[in-house]
C-alpha cells in the first residue's frame, strides 16, 4: 500500500497556497497505539492533521508542534508534525467520556477555554519560535487560522475533519489549509469564502466517498486557477521517543519512590504514552537513577 503525503497546492498568481492530506491511516495509527475514545480521537486527530498541513509549508528539516491547553475534560491535546511528514498525536485522557453525547462530537466544551501555543521547530537553532493565543472554538481548525492571523498576519481557512464509525473507530481523517498571503486580490479571497458558504465542505465524507486531495480542495478554490507543487515526503506516524527520555520520565518520581522499587525488586516497565512502546528499566538502572538524584539533591 502506497503511503499518503500532504498535496500543496498554489494559485496561479501565487497568492494563494494551500495544503491537503488524507491522513486516515496515520489516525487510525494514533487511535490503535493509545486507544482513544471517541471526542479524544476527534481532538488529537484533528490537530494531527492541521500540524501536517501547518509543517507542509515550512522547510526541510522543520517541524511544528501545537498544544492545546484548556479548562475542559480533556485538559490538554498535543501534535507535533515535522515537514518531512513524520506526525504524532497525545491526550493525556484518551478515555474521557462525557456524561451524553448530545452535541455529538463537538469539541467546545471537551477542550474547554484555554490556549493554542505553537512552537516552530528549525535545525541549528536552540530556541524554536513559540506563538500563544487564547482559543476562539476549542474546535482545533478555527484556532489554528486564529493562530496564523495573530502570530504570522496570515489570513486562512482551515477545514479539518475525522469521521468516527458507530464504534468510535477512525473510518476517514483529513483536512485542507488555505492561506492567503499579502498582496492578494480581495476579490479572490472573497471568492473562497463565498465557495466556503456555498459549499460547506464536509472533509471527512469527502475522503469516506472515495475523494483525493486535489477533490478535496476544489470545492474551496471554484473559479480560481490552482497548480499542485511538487512535495514527496509521505507521511508516517514517528515518535522519537528513546530509553533516555524513559529514564527521564522515572528522575521525576523522586528518591523514597525510587527506592521503594528496588526494594521490592521491581523492574519499571515504563510505555511511551505516545507511540505505546514499550521499555523496560532494570533494578541496577533504577539504582543508577536514584544514586545521581541523591548526588544532585547534595549540591
Amino acid at each position: 500500500m502506497s503511503k499518503e503525503r500532504v498535496h500543496r497546492f498554489v494559485s496561479k498568481d501565487l497568492t494563494v497556497r494551500i495544503a491537503a492530506v488524507n491522513a486516515t491511516e496515520v489516525v487510525k495509527h494514533m487511535q490503535g497505539l493509545q486507544n482513544t475514545y471517541p471526542l479524544a480521537t476527534v481532538a488529537v486527530g484533528r490537530s494531527m492533521v492541521g500540524a501536517l498541513l501547518m509543517a507542509a509549508q515550512l522547510k526541510d528539516g522543520q517541524m511544528v508542534g501545537l498544544l492545546f491547553r484548556g479548562n475542559g475534560a480533556l485538559q490538554s491535546v498535543y501534535a507535533e508534525a515535522s515537514f518531512n511528514g513524520q506526525v504524532r498525536g497525545y491526550t493525556p485522557n484518551p478515555q474521557y467520556q462525557p456524561p451524553n453525547y448530545d452535541n455529538g462530537l463537538s469539541l467546545k466544551e471537551a477542550i474547554g477555554n484555554g490556549t493554542l501555543s505553537v512552537a516552530r521547530h528549525q535545525p541549528f537553532q536552540k530556541q524554536p519560535f513559540h506563538g500563544t493565543v487564547e482559543l476562539v472554538s476549542g474546535e482545533i481548525g478555527q484556532d489554528i487560522a486564529h493562530y496564523l492571523h495573530q502570530s504570522h498576519q496570515i489570513r486562512s481557512l482551515v477545514s479539518l475533519g475525522v469521521y468516527l464509525d458507530t464504534y468510535g473507530k477512525v473510518q476517514a481523517a483529513g483536512g485542507v489549509l488555505i492561506e492567503v498571503m499579502p498582496g492578494v486580490s480581495e476579490a479572490v479571497v472573497e471568492m473562497i469564502q463565498q465557495n466556503y458558504e456555498d459549499w460547506k465542505p464536509n472533509i471527512s465524507q469527502m475522503l469516506l466517498d472515495g475523494a483525493q486531495p486535489v477533490d478535496l480542495v476544489k470545492p474551496f478554490m471554484a473559479g480560481i486557477d490552482f497548480t499542485e507543487v511538487e512535495h514527496n515526503q509521505e507521511i508516517e506516524y514517528f515518535c522519537p521517543c528513546t530509553k533516555e527520555r524513559v529514564v527521564r520520565a522515572l528522575e521525576t518520581l523522586g528518591e523514597e519512590e525510587l527506592q521503594d522499587m528496588i526494594n521490592k525488586n521491581e523492574t519499571a516497565d515504563v510505555t511511551c504514552q505516545i507511540c505505546g512502546r514499550p521499555y523496560t528499566v532494570t533494578i541496577p538502572e533504577i539504582q543508577d537513577i536514584k544514586d545521581r538524584l541523591h548526588k544532585e539533591s547534595l549540591h
